[in-house]
Order: structure tokens, then sequence, then C-alpha cells
């Protein structure tokens, strides 16, 4: 979320950075597919890339008929293979649609190009398949190698997607290479190489990559063996570490490097971000890009996710690389102990010129979380006394979505499941599935199905907020085993791929009807023909009530919650990428795929 709430430049003088086409033809895993302009709308909303033949299977029909409807289930040949009639729901709050429900979970057969018909309207296509999620997993993950800084990118690992490396040494003002502070903020240069850039943009902030590498972490943590056999395209590949971990690593490098180094007033610190010194047009490729960075000032916020990101680092690279782990809880321990120190350096909401602010200014969430991390990581007992004296251990963290801003409940899902003898875990452990609990009772409430039910409006992000209230609920089934919640996550992505007001698949390239062109300044296709689209597997932010952008604004006011989107590159408050949000739907998208 790092593009301000005013409108950005927006440059349609052509692509300057050399982009190449989409290449890699219709086999090539990261071709965006051919899709016509236009998909004609249906009453009839289901899951447009699939179902698990044994999870569960559900539709939403749009009708005003107060009666049950009748709905037959055909398969590719047109059979009927299943059939009976709609549950009338009424008028759904979210999106001002009256509603019905399909229940089709009684049908476990396999195949593809299924279709649903209720009252003789057919759904878009969908295949009832074991597999449905397995691909989704890894071309979620697969998203980041495109997104990293300061190496160029090989169109033969992501065909479509070469570029050259952005923000090097060559660049004018030396890149991220040697980049000073804002005025007044320090007075050395720091090299910060590396990372992902952040979003639609070609900043890097702190505090959104915490969560990002935390929860790609959390992903391998969660099943070592299914992220050791899970195949990415990445140049790292092959060797003996889990690439899942490799491609972390990228991440975890580039944040060790915003630490204030030794000597300096604030050692052991994290400057908050590293962005252009203004805000940069589109399309723009980051090679491109010669305007001056900049370092900005350190935050409490920075420096904590920069110790929890690191502490969990230093445990799961342990196993294959001791010496990198040990640098790691080095790192972690120093900045948990300058954040003490310093527990009050909280970045404004006002430093939103180049980049997003991406203020904070409470952070005992951010101290719990890395507390947590440590003491899992260390089972030192001055960790476990800052987990149990924090505010947030009894507090509910799954009132919530948790998100950038929102950190508490990372500590507390990974105090559930990773090994350790907190005094009361048996409680932590019964909160996560409180708060699954709650997530489900939700879902159930819902026309659409949805992990997701905010007062008023929908917020910026609700795609991955729905995804992280998932994220929870699969925890749950980690822990307790019942099938209540896997089918709950099942049932939960329904509404990202297609089950939902607008007939919508929110990730690009899975689903007849998909977001394709999400805010980016590099994957530009819809500004200039030559540049790709989003590779697939990327998540579009979601519907927005507040709509912050003018083209959003301007053909959207007044729209009830769920119909708050466009796929439209200028619309950068709902229809943006990010690094936390595509960690999001790769924490679910590889539960479900792991769980299949």
């Amino acid at each position: 979320m790092a593009v301000p709430a005013v409108a950005l430049p927006i440059v349609f003088s052509g692509h300057e950075g050399g982009l190449p086409a989409v290449a890699g033809g219709a086999d090539s895993a990261y071709a965006f597919p051919a899709t016509p302009d236009h998909i004609p709308d249906t009453p009839v909303r289901v899951n447009q890339v699939g179902y698990l033949p044994d999870g569960p299977k559900r539709a939403t029909v749009i009708s005003d008929s107060a009666q049950p409807l009748p709905w037959q289930l055909k398969d590719d040949a047109g059979k009927v293979v299943a059939s009976g009639e709609s549950e009338p729901k009424g008028m759904d709050a979210s999106s001002g649609q009256n509603t019905h429900v399909v229940d089709f979970s009684s049908y476990k057969g396999t195949g593809h190009t299924y279709t649903l018909e209720v009252d003789g309207k057919a759904s878009l296509p969908f295949d009832l398949d074991p597999k449905a999620y397995k691909q989704l997993g890894i071309d979620a993950l697969s998203f980041y190698y495109p997104q990293r800084s300061g190496i160029a990118i090989d169109d033969k690992i992501a065909p479509g997607y070469g570029r050259a490396a952005g923000h090097t040494a060559d660049t004018k003002g030396g890149g991220d290479t040697k980049v000073p502070c804002q005025p007044g903020a320090c007075n050395y240069t720091l090299d910060v190489t590396g990372g992902w850039y952040d979003a639609g943009d070609q900043g890097k902030y702190v505090v959104n990559g915490g969560i990002s590498v935390a929860q790609l972490m959390s992903s391998y943590e969660r099943s070592p063996k299914a992220a050791e056999a899970r195949a990415l395209r990445l140049p790292e590949s092959g060797n003996k570490t889990p690439d899942v971990l490799d491609e972390a690593r990228w991440e975890l490098d580039f944040l060790t490097k915003m630490q204030v180094p030794a000597g300096q007033e604030l050692a052991g610190m994290a400057h908050h971000k590293i962005h252009d010194a203004a805000w940069t047009g589109l399309p723009m490729d980051p090679a491109a890009d010669d305007q001056q960075r900049q370092l900005h000032a350190p935050s409490t916020a920075a420096t904590l996710n920069l110790a929890a990101a690191a502490a969990q680092g230093a445990r799961v690279f342990e196993p294959y690389d001791k010496k990198y782990s040990e640098h790691l809880l080095e790192v972690a321990r120093t900045a948990y102990k300058a954040a003490q120190a310093h527990p009050k350096m909280y970045a404004p909401d006002s430093d939103s010129f180049g980049g997003g602010a991406y203020g904070d200014s409470d952070v005992s969430d951010e101290f719990y979380w890395a507390a947590a991390e440590l003491y899992i990581t260390t089972g030192d007992k001055q960790y476990s006394a800052d987990v149990l004296a924090s505010p947030q251990h009894k507090a509910d963290v799954f009132s919530r979505a948790f998100d950038w801003q929102n950190t508490a409940a990372l500590g507390r899902l990974d105090l559930a499941t990773v090994k350790n003898k907190l005094s009361d875990r048996d409680r932590v452990r019964q909160t996560v599935i409180d708060g699954a609990d709650r997530f489900l009772k939700t879902m159930d409430g819902q026309a659409y199905g949805q992990a997701y039910a905010p007062n008023g409006g929908y917020d910026w992000a609700s795609n991955s907020q729905m995804l992280n209230n998932l994220a929870v609920v699969g925890t749950a089934f980690d822990i307790s085993g019942k099938a209540k919640y896997r089918d709950g996550v099942l049932s939960g992505m329904d509404y990202i791929l297609g089950r939902n007001a607008l007939n919508q698949s929110y990730v690009t390239g899975y689903g007849e009807k998909a977001s394709k062109n999400q805010h980016s300044r590099w994957y530009a296709h819809e500004l200039d023909p030559k540049l790709p689209n989003p590779p697939r597997g990327t998540l579009a932010g979601g519907p927005n009530s507040q709509l912050q952008d003018e083209v959003a604004g301007a053909a959207l006011r007044g729209c009830k919650p769920q119909l708050c989107y466009m796929d439209d590159i200028k619309s950068w408050s709902t229809n943006e990428l990010t690094i936390n949000w595509n960690a999001s739907l790769s924490w679910v998208s590889t539960f479900v795929a792991d769980n299949a």
C-alpha cells in the first residue's frame, strides 16, 4: 500500500525502460493466458478455478425470487450429474443484491469444464480437481522473483518478465548502493541494495517487507516437507535450501542492511523506508528510474519488524546455513534492544511524498511479535517475560484482520504452532481456535461466504485481509485437525476466485474473468502494449469503499462495499499489487495445496 492518497503523475508518453513483451507462449508458466476483453455476465457466481472433489462446493446466485430455484450441475459433455434447489438468502448488505446459495458439495466427481445452471442460467466454467490449487501456490510464491530489486530478472526463468537490474551502482546517484538520508535524518549513506520492490511503485519499506517475509517463512514452517518439495521459478532453485527460503533470504538481506550501523547515534535501529525523492510516473522500468533515492528516519516499528523477521529467519535457516542463522539472530537481538531504548520513534503519516508513509503510532503489537519470535527461537526467559507482560498477550488479536500495521496476530499464530515452552501455550492455542470459529460464523452469515464483515465499508486491501483471516482458520486446522477449518479455508477462497458480487477472480491468470491490470509501473500493459500484465498468481487489492484514487472515485461513487473495485491500472486504491498481499495469498494457497 505504497501509493499516497493523492493522484499519482501518470505518464502516457510510452515505455521508457525497454521491458520485453510477454513471451514464452501458452506453455510458459508465467505466460498470461489470452482472455476475451468482455466476459458475458451471469447471475450464477462460482469459484472460476475449481473446487476440490472432497471439499465444500457452493455458489451464489443473484435473483429477486423469494422461492427456491432449481439447479443442475453439468459436466463438459452437458450431462446433468447433480441437481437440487437453491436456498434463498435475501438481500446481501455488502453488495445490495438479492441472493440465493446453491450447495452441491455432495457431488464427489472429478473433471474439467463443469457448469452450474440455476433457473436456466449458466455459470462460468470450473473444474472439480484435487490438484486445483497446486499451481496457484507455486505462482503466488514465484511472484516475488520479478519483484526483486538490484538484480537483472532472467527471461529464461520468468518468460516475458526479463528486465535489466534496477537501482544499481551505475544508476544516476548510485541507485541503492550509496543512499543518503533525507535532510536531517542522518549524516551517512548505506548500501541497501536487494529486497523486493514493495508494490506498484519502486519503494522498499521495512514494515511491509517484515510481514511479507514472515508469512513466506511461516508457509515453510507450517509444512517443511511440502515446502522443500515445492519448486519455484527463481535462480537459486535446485540448491540445498527450500526455494521459499531462498526467496525469503533476498528480502531478509535487504532488511538487515536497513539497520543503523554500530557507532552511530541510533545504532541497531532500522530505517523505516527507502524510495525516490519524488513519485515516479508510470509506466516506468526500475532500470530507467534515475531519481535520487533517500533513506527515511529510523522508526520503532521498522526496528521491531527487523527483529521479528530476523529472529524467525534465524530458526528456519539454522538447518541449512548455520552461519547465516547466527548472523540473523545477532541482528534480531540488537534490533530488539535498540527498540527498547527508543520505544516511541513513530513514523509519521505525513511522510508520503515519493512513497507511502506507513505511519504507525501504536507499536505494542510489534513489540509483542518481536518478543514472541525471539522467545520461540532462543527460549530465553527475558523474551518470554516480555511476551507474558505485553497487553497484546491477553488481547483479542483476531478481532480484525491483521496486516502490516497490526502484527500481534503473527506472534500469536507462531506461539500457537511452533514448538515452545510458554507457560500458557494451551490458552494461546485456544485463542486461535476461538478466532477461527468466529471467522467461520462470519462466513456462514454471508451470501458470498467471505471471511470478512467489517462495520461500514470495505477497507483498502480487503482481499488480503480476507486471506489473512483464512490463515487464522487454516492455523486452527493445523492445531486441531478438524475438517471444518480446512473446509472453511476452501470456502473462503471461493470469494477470491470469482464467487463474489462482481463475478471477478482477483488473481491474475486464474479464472475466466480475472484481474489483469493491477496498478504497477512495469506490469503496465494497459498503458503500453509492449509491456506485460502482472504475472500469473498476482493478487489485486480488491474492493475499497474509500475510493482514494480519482479514477475509482469518479466511476464508483456511492458503491456498495463489494462493488467498490475496478480492474484499471490507474485505480491504485482498489487494484494495486503488493508484496504483503501476495504473501497472504501464498500462505493460503499453499495451505490448500498441501491439504488437498
